[in-house]
């Protein structure tokens, strides 16, 4: 059985909840209810969980270090499983991307994600997947405050629905692999009926 660490990224205690930049908690503890999986214990500056899904060994990380210093949690993580990078998937928010569109890809830079540039200076690399949930960009205002505010009401009337088609992208991911899980999400409007 393989194994995979999949990371949500955000900020711990009730303060950041429902925030923009809690987007990758939130869909991990979607993915942990949804697959009976409880994500409690304190490990690896964060708290963690184990389940197997799809004939994967899935390993649930939330670092709780606050976001400018996640990739300390992961390197932890990493470093006692023995996984290479490429064993990793880190879902987190993504200004650049629409609220409802959520986006998928190998490698790349951090586009001023804060958490992203410490995962790539802790792990001395990019090479993981990551699943990019859409936030939207403030039309007018601060990025940084943006991303501290939580979802607005019509925003959190369509979560549900944003949360429950990226679960489906991470299973396509895991059973279909990344090249047709990008042809398949990377252009798809989440919230169509």
């Amino acid at each position: 059985m393989a194994t995979k660490l999949i990371v949500g990224l955000g900020n711990p205690g009730p303060k950041y909840l429902w925030t923009r930049h809690n987007a990758g908690f939130m869909v991990l503890d979607r993915l942990a209810h949804a697959i009976g999986a409880s994500v409690a214990r304190k490990s690896f500056s964060g708290v963690f969980g184990e389940a197997a899904w799809h004939g994967e060994r899935l390993l649930l990380l939330k670092p709780q270090t606050y976001m400018n210093l996640s990739g300390r949690s992961v390197a932890e993580a990493l470093r006692f499983h023995k996984l290479p990078l490429t064993d990793t998937i880190v879902i987190h928010d993504d200004l650049d991307i629409p609220f409802g569109r959520v986006k998928v890809k190998e490698g790349g830079g951090h586009g001023g994600h804060n958490g992203l540039r410490s995962l790539v200076q802790e792990l001395g690399g990019a090479g993981f997947v990551r699943v990019r949930v859409g936030i939207g960009r403030p039309v007018h205002g601060d990025v940084v405050n943006y991303v501290l505010t939580n979802f607005s009401q019509g925003e959190m009337a369509d979560l549900a629905h944003l949360l429950d088609g990226t679960l489906d992208l991470l299973e396509s991911l895991l059973t279909a692999g990344l090249p047709k899980t990008m042809s398949l999400y990377n252009n798809k409007d989440l919230l169509a009926p």
